[in-house]
């Protein structure tokens, strides 16, 4: 039974960051392209959306995922860390503790991260909205990158 609940968890966490991925390439994509131009082209169609629509949905994502990942944490530390370290993949390991620090600098990003995307008065700091994204996007893309590569050697149990 309680195999199932982690491989749940581990789905559903990884559900919401494939989405939470999905929404911040595509406002980096938008927001770091040229100006947008009508077009048939996949490529220029995907730059022409309005970069933040996806804001609020990048936030409650993050936040949802960060709390599934929260509650995964502690297995992983007492059941897959120490295998880990037992079969000496010290740098997997040590991955996962980048992984946490970049998800904890994520999520004190966020309150700028909707500030400049959302609050009246910042749509003229357009640099630091894209920098903002760019690193968010940066962390949540190698958040997942470990997550899945770290799962592969050894999931939960």
């Amino acid at each position: 039974m309680y195999s199932m609940w982690s491989t749940i968890l581990v789905v559903t966490h990884g559900i919401f960051a494939v989405g939470l991925i999905g929404a911040l390439t595509h406002q980096v994509i938008a927001l770091w392209s040229t100006a947008p131009t009508p077009s048939d082209n996949f490529f220029a169609r995907l730059r022409n959306v309005r970069s933040g629509s996806y804001t609020n949905a990048v936030v409650i994502l993050y936040l949802l995922d960060f709390a599934l990942g929260a509650v995964i944490y502690a297995t992983y530390r007492i059941e897959v860390r120490p295998y880990l370290e037992d079969i000496q993949f010290y740098v997997a390991a040590g991955s996962f503790e980048t992984k946490e620090h970049l998800a904890a600098l994520g999520l004190g990003l966020l309150p700028a991260y909707w500030l400049f995307w959302k609050a009246p008065g910042f749509s003229a700091h357009g640099n630091e909205r894209k920098y903002i994204t760019l690193l968010l996007a940066f962390f949540v893309w190698w958040n997942f990158l470990v997550g899945h590569i770290l799962n592969n050697i050894r999931g939960l149990p």
